[in-house]
Protein backbone atom coordinates (compact mmCIF):
# COMPACT_ATOMS: atom_id res chain seq x y z
CA UNK A 1 0.00 0.00 0.00
CA UNK A 2 1.24 3.41 -0.97
CA UNK A 3 -0.23 5.05 1.90
CA UNK A 4 -0.94 8.89 1.00
CA UNK A 5 -3.00 7.81 -1.99
CA UNK A 6 -5.47 7.42 0.73
CA UNK A 7 -5.23 10.90 2.11
CA UNK A 8 -7.29 12.19 -0.88
CA UNK A 9 -9.53 9.08 -1.31
CA UNK A 10 -10.48 7.90 1.67
CA UNK A 11 -13.35 10.73 2.17
CA UNK A 12 -14.56 9.99 -1.35
CA UNK A 13 -14.29 6.39 -0.86
CA UNK A 14 -16.63 6.71 2.33
CA UNK A 15 -19.45 8.68 0.23
CA UNK A 16 -19.43 6.72 -2.73
CA UNK A 17 -18.98 3.05 -0.75
CA UNK A 18 -20.01 0.82 1.71
CA UNK A 19 -20.09 -2.52 3.30
CA UNK A 20 -22.03 -4.78 5.33
CA UNK A 21 -21.17 -7.89 7.13
CA UNK A 22 -22.12 -10.69 4.51
CA UNK A 23 -24.84 -12.54 6.18
CA UNK A 24 -26.70 -9.28 6.58
CA UNK A 25 -25.88 -7.90 2.97
CA UNK A 26 -24.41 -10.38 0.37
CA UNK A 27 -22.46 -13.76 -0.41
CA UNK A 28 -19.75 -13.06 -3.09
CA UNK A 29 -19.34 -15.06 -5.81
CA UNK A 30 -16.64 -15.84 -7.60
CA UNK A 31 -16.96 -14.47 -11.76
CA UNK A 32 -14.73 -16.30 -13.93
CA UNK A 33 -14.00 -14.72 -17.36
CA UNK A 34 -11.99 -16.23 -19.71
CA UNK A 35 -9.30 -14.13 -21.09
CA UNK A 36 -6.91 -16.14 -22.91
CA UNK A 37 -6.05 -19.37 -24.33
CA UNK A 38 -4.94 -22.54 -22.13
CA UNK A 39 -1.23 -22.49 -21.03
CA UNK A 40 0.65 -25.60 -20.19
CA UNK A 41 4.05 -24.83 -17.82
CA UNK A 42 4.95 -26.15 -14.54
CA UNK A 43 3.32 -22.77 -13.49
CA UNK A 44 -0.27 -23.48 -12.46
CA UNK A 45 -1.43 -20.15 -12.05
CA UNK A 46 -1.07 -16.75 -10.05
CA UNK A 47 -3.11 -14.99 -7.64
CA UNK A 48 -3.73 -11.20 -7.43
CA UNK A 49 -4.29 -9.61 -3.91
CA UNK A 50 -6.38 -6.51 -4.54
CA UNK A 51 -5.76 -4.21 -1.51
CA UNK A 52 -9.26 -2.57 -1.59
CA UNK A 53 -9.71 1.38 -0.02
CA UNK A 54 -8.56 1.92 3.69
CA UNK A 55 -11.45 0.92 5.95
CA UNK A 56 -13.65 -0.35 3.70
CA UNK A 57 -12.98 -3.91 4.12
CA UNK A 58 -12.59 -4.46 1.18
CA UNK A 59 -9.51 -6.62 0.14
CA UNK A 60 -10.20 -8.92 -2.65
CA UNK A 61 -7.96 -12.20 -3.73
CA UNK A 62 -8.28 -13.23 -7.59
CA UNK A 63 -6.38 -16.06 -9.70
CA UNK A 64 -5.98 -16.46 -12.89
CA UNK A 65 -5.47 -20.21 -14.26
CA UNK A 66 -3.06 -21.16 -16.63
CA UNK A 67 -4.78 -24.47 -18.05
CA UNK A 68 -7.84 -23.30 -18.75
CA UNK A 69 -7.33 -19.30 -19.38
CA UNK A 70 -9.83 -18.71 -17.20
CA UNK A 71 -9.71 -15.74 -14.88
CA UNK A 72 -11.74 -15.13 -11.29
CA UNK A 73 -12.64 -12.75 -9.00
CA UNK A 74 -12.90 -12.42 -5.63
CA UNK A 75 -12.38 -16.29 -4.96
CA UNK A 76 -11.93 -15.84 -1.57
CA UNK A 77 -15.18 -15.34 -0.29
CA UNK A 78 -16.57 -18.44 -2.22
CA UNK A 79 -13.44 -20.81 -0.49
CA UNK A 80 -14.50 -18.80 2.83
CA UNK A 81 -18.27 -18.53 3.34
CA UNK A 82 -18.35 -18.30 7.10
CA UNK A 83 -15.77 -15.32 7.35
CA UNK A 84 -18.05 -12.26 8.14
CA UNK A 85 -15.76 -9.47 6.73
CA UNK A 86 -14.18 -11.42 3.94
CA UNK A 87 -10.15 -10.67 3.61
CA UNK A 88 -10.37 -7.45 5.76
CA UNK A 89 -8.86 -3.94 5.38
CA UNK A 90 -6.02 -3.65 2.97
CA UNK A 91 -3.98 -6.20 1.91
CA UNK A 92 -0.82 -5.18 1.74
CA UNK A 93 1.17 -7.97 0.23
CA UNK A 94 0.60 -12.23 -0.16
CA UNK A 95 3.21 -14.77 -0.78
CA UNK A 96 3.24 -18.51 -1.07
CA UNK A 97 5.44 -20.80 1.53
CA UNK A 98 5.17 -24.39 1.41
CA UNK A 99 1.62 -25.51 1.57
CA UNK A 100 0.38 -22.40 2.36
CA UNK A 101 -0.19 -19.33 1.52
CA UNK A 102 0.03 -16.06 3.34
CA UNK A 103 -1.60 -12.60 3.21
CA UNK A 104 -0.76 -9.45 4.91
CA UNK A 105 -4.04 -7.80 6.07
CA UNK A 106 -2.32 -3.86 7.28
CA UNK A 107 -5.33 -2.29 8.88
CA UNK A 108 -6.59 -5.57 10.14
CA UNK A 109 -3.84 -6.45 11.93
CA UNK A 110 -3.31 -9.90 10.84
CA UNK A 111 -1.76 -12.55 8.27
CA UNK A 112 -4.32 -14.76 6.70
CA UNK A 113 -2.80 -17.62 6.38
CA UNK A 114 -4.63 -20.12 3.21
CA UNK A 115 -4.38 -23.49 1.64
CA UNK A 116 -2.88 -22.51 -1.19
CA UNK A 117 -4.70 -24.36 -3.56
CA UNK A 118 -7.78 -23.93 -2.55
CA UNK A 119 -7.59 -20.76 -0.84
CA UNK A 120 -9.29 -21.65 2.43
CA UNK A 121 -8.61 -19.88 5.85
CA UNK A 122 -6.08 -22.37 7.35
CA UNK A 123 -5.61 -19.32 10.56
CA UNK A 124 -4.80 -15.97 11.31
CA UNK A 125 -1.39 -15.15 12.95
CA UNK A 126 -1.67 -11.65 14.67
CA UNK A 127 0.54 -8.97 14.12
CA UNK A 128 -0.53 -4.86 14.41
CA UNK A 129 -0.05 -2.76 10.98
CA UNK A 130 1.56 -5.73 9.57
CA UNK A 131 3.27 -4.80 6.03
CA UNK A 132 5.54 -7.09 4.06
CA UNK A 133 6.43 -10.49 4.87
CA UNK A 134 9.67 -13.34 3.36
CA UNK A 135 10.36 -16.87 4.47
CA UNK A 136 14.04 -18.24 5.74
CA UNK A 137 14.18 -21.84 6.63
CA UNK A 138 10.74 -22.72 8.59
CA UNK A 139 10.02 -18.87 9.91
CA UNK A 140 8.18 -16.13 7.98
CA UNK A 141 9.88 -12.39 8.74
CA UNK A 142 6.87 -9.81 8.53
CA UNK A 143 7.82 -5.82 9.06
CA UNK A 144 5.16 -4.11 11.28
CA UNK A 145 4.80 -0.04 11.36
CA UNK A 146 3.96 -1.59 15.32
CA UNK A 147 1.35 1.32 16.38
CA UNK A 148 -2.17 2.34 14.69
CA UNK A 149 -2.79 3.30 11.44
CA UNK A 150 -1.62 7.18 11.31
CA UNK A 151 -3.27 9.07 8.23
CA UNK A 152 -1.50 12.31 7.19
CA UNK A 153 0.42 12.55 10.24
CA UNK A 154 -3.07 13.30 12.51
CA UNK A 155 -1.98 10.63 14.90
CA UNK A 156 -0.16 11.78 18.41
CA UNK A 157 3.76 12.03 18.63
CA UNK A 158 3.70 8.32 20.08
CA UNK A 159 1.94 6.66 17.00
CA UNK A 160 4.14 9.08 14.44
CA UNK A 161 7.62 8.06 16.21
CA UNK A 162 6.54 4.68 17.46
CA UNK A 163 9.70 2.27 16.12
CA UNK A 164 8.58 -0.51 13.80
CA UNK A 165 9.82 -4.12 14.40
CA UNK A 166 9.78 -7.60 12.35
CA UNK A 167 7.93 -10.38 13.54
CA UNK A 168 9.30 -13.53 13.14
CA UNK A 169 6.75 -16.49 12.86
CA UNK A 170 7.24 -20.17 13.10
CA UNK A 171 5.56 -21.40 10.03
CA UNK A 172 4.97 -24.50 11.75
CA UNK A 173 2.72 -23.54 14.89
CA UNK A 174 1.56 -20.43 13.19
CA UNK A 175 3.04 -18.50 16.60
CA UNK A 176 5.14 -15.52 16.73
CA UNK A 177 8.40 -15.99 18.44
CA UNK A 178 10.65 -13.21 18.41
CA UNK A 179 10.85 -9.37 17.62
CA UNK A 180 13.30 -7.17 16.52
CA UNK A 181 12.77 -3.27 16.86
CA UNK A 182 14.32 -2.02 13.64
CA UNK A 183 13.46 2.38 12.08
CA UNK A 184 10.46 3.73 11.93
CA UNK A 185 7.39 2.54 9.98
CA UNK A 186 9.35 0.09 8.12
CA UNK A 187 7.84 -1.39 4.93
CA UNK A 188 9.72 -3.86 2.19
CA UNK A 189 12.13 -6.37 3.75
CA UNK A 190 14.40 -8.90 2.16
CA UNK A 191 16.64 -11.82 2.94
CA UNK A 192 20.50 -12.43 1.51
CA UNK A 193 23.67 -13.89 3.15
CA UNK A 194 22.36 -14.56 6.73
CA UNK A 195 20.64 -11.10 7.26
CA UNK A 196 17.55 -9.63 6.84
CA UNK A 197 17.02 -5.61 4.87
CA UNK A 198 14.43 -3.43 6.56
CA UNK A 199 13.73 -0.30 4.38
CA UNK A 200 12.43 2.21 7.44
CA UNK A 201 10.24 4.81 5.81
CA UNK A 202 9.27 7.25 8.62
CA UNK A 203 5.94 7.38 6.40
CA UNK A 204 3.87 9.02 9.31
CA UNK A 205 6.55 11.85 9.74
CA UNK A 206 5.24 13.66 6.77
CA UNK A 207 5.50 17.68 7.78
CA UNK A 208 6.85 16.74 11.62
CA UNK A 209 10.12 18.69 12.12
CA UNK A 210 12.02 15.43 13.16
CA UNK A 211 11.52 14.03 9.38
CA UNK A 212 11.33 10.98 7.38
CA UNK A 213 13.34 7.75 8.23
CA UNK A 214 16.46 7.59 5.69
CA UNK A 215 17.70 4.12 6.96
CA UNK A 216 18.12 0.42 5.52
CA UNK A 217 17.97 -1.74 8.85
CA UNK A 218 19.73 -4.80 8.44
CA UNK A 219 19.16 -7.86 10.81
CA UNK A 220 21.61 -10.51 11.41
CA UNK A 221 19.36 -13.94 11.05
CA UNK A 222 21.11 -16.15 13.50
CA UNK A 223 20.57 -14.13 16.67
CA UNK A 224 18.22 -11.64 14.89
CA UNK A 225 19.78 -8.37 16.37
CA UNK A 226 20.18 -5.22 14.19
CA UNK A 227 23.36 -5.24 13.64
CA UNK A 228 23.44 -1.87 11.16
CA UNK A 229 21.78 1.09 9.55
CA UNK A 230 22.41 2.28 6.67
CA UNK A 231 21.58 5.59 5.53
CA UNK A 232 20.30 5.35 1.70
CA UNK A 233 17.73 8.71 1.39
CA UNK A 234 14.24 9.29 2.96
CA UNK A 235 11.06 7.94 3.12
CA UNK A 236 12.50 4.43 1.82
CA UNK A 237 9.88 2.24 0.64
CA UNK A 238 11.12 -1.05 -1.90
CA UNK A 239 14.04 -3.44 -0.77
CA UNK A 240 15.34 -6.43 -3.50
CA UNK A 241 18.27 -8.04 -2.73
CA UNK A 242 20.33 -9.07 -6.08
CA UNK A 243 22.36 -12.23 -6.56
CA UNK A 244 25.62 -10.28 -6.79
CA UNK A 245 25.10 -8.39 -3.30
CA UNK A 246 23.40 -5.21 -4.46
CA UNK A 247 20.65 -4.16 -2.38
CA UNK A 248 18.04 -1.92 -4.70
CA UNK A 249 15.99 0.34 -2.45
CA UNK A 250 13.61 3.16 -3.36
CA UNK A 251 12.64 6.51 -2.23
CA UNK A 252 9.41 8.10 -2.68
CA UNK A 253 10.60 11.41 -1.64
CA UNK A 254 8.51 14.00 -0.08
CA UNK A 255 6.09 14.60 -2.49
CA UNK A 256 7.54 17.83 -2.95
CA UNK A 257 10.87 19.17 -3.99
CA UNK A 258 12.76 16.21 -3.17
CA UNK A 259 11.56 13.03 -5.47
CA UNK A 260 11.09 9.59 -5.99
CA UNK A 261 14.77 7.89 -6.81
CA UNK A 262 16.16 4.84 -7.01
CA UNK A 263 19.28 3.64 -5.12
CA UNK A 264 21.99 0.14 -5.73
CA UNK A 265 23.89 0.20 -2.88
CA UNK A 266 26.72 -2.65 -2.72
CA UNK A 267 26.82 -5.03 0.45
CA UNK A 268 29.54 -6.72 0.41
CA UNK A 269 31.63 -3.28 -0.43
CA UNK A 270 29.42 -1.18 1.75
CA UNK A 271 29.21 1.85 -0.52
CA UNK A 272 26.13 3.36 -2.73
CA UNK A 273 26.95 2.08 -6.35
CA UNK A 274 24.55 4.40 -8.26
CA UNK A 275 21.66 6.59 -7.93
CA UNK A 276 19.14 6.46 -10.75
CA UNK A 277 16.96 9.92 -11.05
CA UNK A 278 13.61 8.24 -11.39
CA UNK A 279 10.70 7.78 -9.79
CA UNK A 280 9.36 4.32 -8.72
CA UNK A 281 6.21 3.02 -7.11
CA UNK A 282 6.90 -0.39 -7.25
CA UNK A 283 9.38 -2.61 -8.91
CA UNK A 284 9.56 -6.47 -9.97
CA UNK A 285 13.23 -8.28 -10.03
CA UNK A 286 13.54 -11.29 -12.65
CA UNK A 287 17.11 -12.20 -13.32
CA UNK A 288 18.83 -9.66 -14.35
CA UNK A 289 16.03 -7.19 -15.11
CA UNK A 290 14.51 -4.97 -12.85
CA UNK A 291 11.16 -3.44 -13.81
CA UNK A 292 10.32 -0.27 -12.50
CA UNK A 293 6.21 1.26 -12.86
CA UNK A 294 5.51 4.85 -10.93
CA UNK A 295 3.12 6.68 -11.30
CA UNK A 296 4.46 9.53 -8.80
CA UNK A 297 2.67 12.14 -6.69
CA UNK A 298 3.63 15.53 -6.57
CA UNK A 299 1.62 18.14 -4.22
CA UNK A 300 3.67 21.02 -6.02
CA UNK A 301 2.12 20.20 -9.06
CA UNK A 302 -1.33 18.62 -7.63
CA UNK A 303 -1.12 15.50 -10.21
CA UNK A 304 1.08 11.95 -10.94
CA UNK A 305 3.36 13.01 -13.82
CA UNK A 306 4.62 11.20 -15.95
CA UNK A 307 4.07 7.15 -16.00
CA UNK A 308 7.15 5.26 -15.39
CA UNK A 309 7.75 1.74 -17.37
CA UNK A 310 11.52 1.32 -17.23
CA UNK A 311 13.78 -1.81 -16.98
CA UNK A 312 17.27 -1.45 -15.51
CA UNK A 313 19.65 -4.53 -15.87
CA UNK A 314 21.14 -5.01 -12.64
CA UNK A 315 24.18 -6.57 -13.73
CA UNK A 316 25.36 -3.16 -15.70
CA UNK A 317 23.83 -0.72 -13.30
CA UNK A 318 22.00 0.65 -16.78
CA UNK A 319 18.39 1.65 -18.03
CA UNK A 320 18.29 -1.19 -21.26
CA UNK A 321 14.49 -0.14 -21.75
CA UNK A 322 12.96 3.47 -21.19
CA UNK A 323 9.24 2.11 -21.85
CA UNK A 324 9.11 -1.95 -21.79
CA UNK A 325 5.27 -1.23 -23.39
CA UNK A 326 5.84 -1.03 -27.16
CA UNK A 327 2.72 -0.82 -28.37
CA UNK A 328 1.24 2.86 -26.97
CA UNK A 329 -1.14 1.06 -24.89
CA UNK A 330 0.35 3.09 -22.04
CA UNK A 331 -1.15 5.56 -22.57
CA UNK A 332 -4.64 3.75 -21.26
CA UNK A 333 -3.10 3.02 -17.86
CA UNK A 334 -4.04 5.69 -15.34
CA UNK A 335 -2.10 4.81 -12.05
CA UNK A 336 0.79 1.84 -12.51
CA UNK A 337 0.08 -0.33 -9.00
CA UNK A 338 0.96 -3.57 -9.30
CA UNK A 339 3.49 -5.64 -11.42
CA UNK A 340 4.73 -9.33 -11.91
CA UNK A 341 6.79 -11.29 -14.58
CA UNK A 342 6.10 -14.83 -15.48
CA UNK A 343 9.17 -17.16 -14.70
CA UNK A 344 9.30 -18.95 -17.52
CA UNK A 345 7.35 -17.13 -20.15
CA UNK A 346 8.83 -13.63 -19.51
CA UNK A 347 5.15 -12.47 -19.82
CA UNK A 348 4.80 -9.09 -17.81
CA UNK A 349 1.72 -8.67 -15.52
CA UNK A 350 0.91 -4.69 -15.28
CA UNK A 351 -2.12 -3.34 -12.86
CA UNK A 352 -3.77 -0.10 -13.28
CA UNK A 353 -5.33 1.18 -9.77
CA UNK A 354 -7.57 3.56 -11.70
CA UNK A 355 -9.31 6.13 -9.00
CA UNK A 356 -8.32 3.79 -5.92
CA UNK A 357 -11.93 3.88 -5.46
CA UNK A 358 -13.69 1.98 -8.31
CA UNK A 359 -12.69 -1.55 -9.64
CA UNK A 360 -8.93 -1.93 -11.73
CA UNK A 361 -7.71 -3.37 -14.40
CA UNK A 362 -5.03 -5.94 -15.03
CA UNK A 363 -3.30 -5.98 -18.34
CA UNK A 364 -1.17 -9.04 -20.08
CA UNK A 365 1.86 -8.40 -22.04
CA UNK A 366 4.22 -10.06 -24.50
CA UNK A 367 7.67 -9.94 -23.47
CA UNK A 368 8.18 -7.58 -26.39
CA UNK A 369 5.99 -5.18 -24.29
CA UNK A 370 2.37 -6.01 -26.83
CA UNK A 371 -0.85 -5.73 -24.88
CA UNK A 372 -2.53 -9.43 -24.90
CA UNK A 373 -4.98 -9.65 -22.49
CA UNK A 374 -7.10 -7.05 -20.02
CA UNK A 375 -9.46 -8.04 -17.13
CA UNK A 376 -11.28 -5.91 -14.79
CA UNK A 377 -10.45 -6.78 -11.16
CA UNK A 378 -10.99 -5.65 -7.53
CA UNK A 379 -10.33 -2.51 -6.31
CA UNK A 380 -6.75 -1.43 -6.16
CA UNK A 381 -5.07 -4.37 -7.69
CA UNK A 382 -1.54 -4.64 -6.46
CA UNK A 383 -0.26 -7.68 -5.29
CA UNK A 384 0.84 -11.19 -7.03
CA UNK A 385 2.13 -14.50 -6.45
CA UNK A 386 2.83 -17.27 -8.77
CA UNK A 387 1.63 -20.81 -7.81
CA UNK A 388 3.34 -23.93 -8.76
CA UNK A 389 5.95 -26.54 -7.37
CA UNK A 390 8.97 -25.05 -5.50
CA UNK A 391 8.66 -21.08 -7.10
CA UNK A 392 8.83 -19.69 -4.00
CA UNK A 393 10.90 -21.47 -1.52
CA UNK A 394 13.65 -20.37 0.12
Amino acid sequence: MRRFHYIFYAIAASLILFTACREDEEIYIPDKIPVSQPEYTSIDGFYLLNEGNMGDNKSTLDYYDYKTGVYTRNIFGAANPTVPKEMGDVGNDIAIYGSKMYAVINCSNYISVLDKYTAKMINKIDIPNCRYIKFYKGFAYVSSYVGPVVLNGMGSDDDVFQLGAVFKVDTVTMQVVDTCVVGRQPDELDIADGKIYVANSGGYSQGAKEGYENTVSVIDIATFEEIERITIAMNLMCCRCDERGILWVTSRGDYYGNSSKLFAYNTLKHRMEKTFDIPVGTMCMDGDSLYVISAQWSFMNNDYGERTFKIINTKTLEVVNEMFISDGTETTIEIPYGIAVHPFTKEIYLTDAGDYVHPGFLHCYTPEGVRKWSVRTGDIPAHFVFLGDNINEQ
